[in-house]
């Protein structure tokens, strides 16, 4: 059991991995195609971003491990049914060069698996508790549904905005200034970007890991466990140094991989971009997702930065935006969560079964 306890730790990295390289793009997109920085500056930059950003706050990994499911039910097979469902709609998404939801797929294999684990009972999906601690109503629809919804919303509306209030207070200077100037703030954007991602998502698979453990833990797996491997022991639910340390450097080294399907995307198929649409967007989406993060929402990064470039390039001109490009990702952003559920459901019953 020991064995198969590491192997689930090691596919957890293996997701945390590849949100990594698929989700590069949404740190650094807009830089490559406003052309600030070369596609390698701008990965070095997300990469040292994204491990600063990842060890700060556990609010999300909270949330993914212990707010969203009934943790009795969950097993070390529940895990890894949750974890192959994410990480195969992943690679299937990043294939095609859709940016898709790692958070969402996460959310949603979770939720499947669990309910297979469960054999079908509805009641262990936390859709909304009161918090003792805060008496806060929590749960899968206050801290993934309606954000799902709302945050590309506020994203397309406060990108819009932004925007229209630079060209407002510039419209008196001249492009090539404009463009200068940008082009330097647009690097102090995307640094903040890049903390933003590493703050949000990283946390999700810190809360998987704290989550298998302490699982396994409770199960009595860890009863004769040797003693140079006791740190493994988690009687209560706690994200650990170590943990988050080891997410942080694996995130780190799947961005400097980068998501070049990805990046073509949302740089440059959507709309056309210059630094001072760079720096909005990027400023925009930030600052959301690390609200969302003090909150302990794990918000998708991509839903936001791609509606705050939307509402962005919308100031142009609607018709700038390519809304096909666009209506391809929305498709994508509402089949995550079912898709990810049936994909986390059915793999736990595989897994069952052998």
């Amino acid at each position: 059991m020991l064995y198969l306890i590491l192997l689930v730790i090691l596919i957890a990295l293996v997701f945390e991995y590849i949100n990594g390289f698929h989700d590069t793009a949404n740190a650094i997109a807009t830089t490559v195609s406003t052309k600030v920085l070369s596609p390698r500056q701008a990965i070095l930059l997300a990469t040292f971003f994204n491990l600063v950003g990842a060890l700060i706050g556990v609010s999300v990994a909270t949330t993914i491990g212990k707010g969203l499911v009934d943790t009795h039910y969950v097993t070390i097979y529940t895990i890894l049914g949750a974890l192959l469902g994410a990480i195969v709609w992943n690679l299937l998404t990043w294939w095609f060069g859709l940016p898709s939801s790692s958070s969402h797929a996460l959310v949603g294999s979770l939720c499947g698996a669990t309910l297979a684990s469960a054999n079908g009972r509805w009641e262990v999906i936390r859709w909304a508790v009161v918090s003792p601690s805060s008496g806060k109503v929590e749960g899968l629809w206050h801290k993934v549904v309606i954000p799902m919804f709302t945050s590309p919303t506020v994203g397309i509306l406060a990108g819009f905005l932004f925007m229209a209030l630079l060209t407002m207070l510039l419209k008196n200077l001249r492009p090539r200034l404009i463009n200068a100037i940008f082009g330097k703030l647009q690097l102090v954007s995307a640094s903040w970007m890049g903390l933003s991602h590493g703050t949000n998502d990283a946390q999700k698979t810190m809360g998987i890991i704290a989550l298998i453990l302490f699982t396994a833990t409770n199960a009595g797996d860890f009863e004769n466990l040797p003693s140079y491997l006791s740190f493994l022991r988690t009687p209560e639910f706690t994200i650990a140094l170590w943990v988050k340390l080891i997410c942080a450097f694996t995130m780190a080294a799947g961005t400097a991989i980068g998501g070049w399907r990805i990046i073509k995307t949302l740089g440059h198929k959507m709309v056309k971009l210059q630094p001072i649409h760079g720096f909005a967007a990027e400023t925009t989406a930030a600052l959301i997702i690390q609200i969302a993060s003090h909150w302990g929402i794990p918000l998708s990064t991509t839903h936001v930065i791609s509606s705050a470039i939307m509402g962005v390039g919308a100031t142009k001109r609607l018709s700038a935006v390519k809304w096909t490009v666009v209506r391809r990702m929305v498709w994508v952003w509402v089949l995550t969560l079912p898709c990810t559920a049936l994909l986390g459901y059915w793999i736990e019953r595989l897994l069952k079964l052998f």
